[in-house]
C-alpha cells in the first residue's frame, strides 16, 4: 500500500509537471505571436510616420510655391523660365554640365 501511494504521488507530480509545461508552452507561443505582431505594427507605424513627415514637408513646399505664384512678381520669373522669355535688360544663360573629359 505504501508503495502504491508512492507511485501515485510520483504519477500525480508528473501529471502536474506535464500540465504546467503544456500551459507554459501554449502561453509562450501566444506571447511570441503577440510580440511578433507588435513589432510588425511598430515598423508599419514608423513607416507611416515617416511618410507623414515627408508629405508635410512636400505640402509646405507646395504652399510656398502657391503663395509665390499667386503674387505676379513671384509668378513672372517662373513663367519666363518655362517659356524661355526674358525682360528688357535680362539674358538667359544656359549651362551645360561637363563630365570631366572622360
Amino acid at each position: 500500500m505504501k508503495r502504491l501511494r508512492h507511485v501515485l504521488r510520483w504519477v500525480g507530480r508528473a501529471v502536474v509537471l506535464v500540465m504546467a509545461g503544456a500551459f507554459l508552452t501554449v502561453a509562450g507561443l501566444q506571447y511570441a505571436r503577440i510580440i511578433e505582431k507588435n513589432l510588425s505594427m511598430a515598423n508599419r507605424l514608423a513607416a507611416a510616420q515617416s511618410d507623414v513627415r515627408e508629405l508635410a514637408v512636400k505640402r509646405d513646399e507646395n504652399d510656398a510655391r502657391i503663395r509665390r505664384l499667386l503674387d505676379p512678381e513671384g509668378a513672372i520669373p517662373e513663367i519666363h523660365d518655362k517659356l524661355h522669355l526674358v525682360r528688357d535688360g535680362e539674358a538667359i544663360i544656359y549651362l551645360k554640365k561637363h563630365d570631366g573629359g572622360q
